[in-house]
């Protein structure tokens, strides 16, 4: 199907991203003095250090994809995620701009630890916008596709009694439960057995029948290859490839093992 027939979710043009890291601050650095200095001269603090993520990068994605983003460490993969969520500025460039409200899922989302699991998804999907109506008909099932309760009944304990891949696997499961525009999702496919992996797996093609976008950063080139039919390969915060997942991680494979 030609691109202009096809509807886009996610646009990034020439988007750069930079964010600051604060670190301590020599005396007198921030006396009134030291700031007028670097006001006039245009200085910036000494403290501050800026990490230039990502570089320049431009790509359309189109509904009904699902796009690995591939890396070294540090590569800008998860800044990038993170930018399309809205959760980062684009420092300058044509900026970055998508369809809807993107959902950022990573292995970090926050839950509440000292609720139980059951009470977790129910907040979950009432943050989501479901009505309560649609929490009680599809918690049972969120529940069961995350396998938490295969040793045991853990829905009912606190989260803080979870493993941190029983933890990831809730995530992902409350996540995926609803249809979203633009799903983006961070090494949750890395966490649980094969099992589990096979059926998440399962639920991002689902979702992109539904006419979703998903973008998937993943150190598993599996994953990747099982889930994705288009990958972007991001180094040292530019984009080096973009196209056919098979194509994309040939590069890449052939770049890492130099």
């Amino acid at each position: 199907m030609a691109d202009i027939e096809r509807e886009p979710t996610v646009i990034a043009d020439n988007a750069h991203i930079v964010y600051r890291i604060y670190g301590s601050v020599a005396p007198g650095a921030n006396s009134p003095l030291a700031s007028l200095k670097r006001i006039v001269t245009g200085k910036k603090s000494a403290a501050v250090r800026e990490v230039h993520a990502v570089k320049g990068a431009s790509f359309v994605a189109y509904k009904g994809e699902a796009i690995g983003l591939i890396g070294s460490n540090g590569s800008g993969k998860s800044t990038l995620l993170r930018a399309i969520a809205g959760l980062l500025p684009v420092e300058r460039g044509g900026g970055i701009f998508a369809a809807g409200q993107p959902s950022l899922l990573g292995v970090n989302a926050a839950l509440m630890n000292d609720l139980s699991g059951e009470r977790n998804v129910e907040l979950g999907c009432l943050a989501m916008g479901m009505s309560p109506d649609e929490v009680k008909e599809q918690a049972p099932g969120i529940i069961d596709f995350s396998g938490i309760n295969e040793r045991g009944d853990f829905s009912s304990l606190p989260m803080k009694t979870y493993s941190s891949g029983m933890a990831a696997r809730l995530r992902f499961s409350i996540a995926a439960a609803k249809k979203h525009d633009v799903l983006l999702i961070d090494e949750a496919l890395a966490t649980g057995d094969a099992k589990f992996r096979k059926r998440s797996e399962q639920r991002v093609r689902d979702l992109r029948k539904d006419a979703g976008t998903v973008f998937l950063v993943s150190h598993s080139e599996q994953s990747i290859r099982d889930t994705c039919e288009r990958s972007i390969w991001l180094e040292s915060g530019a984009i080096r490839a973009d196209g056919p997942t098979d194509d994309v991680l040939k590069e890449y494979e052939s770049f890492v093992n130099k």
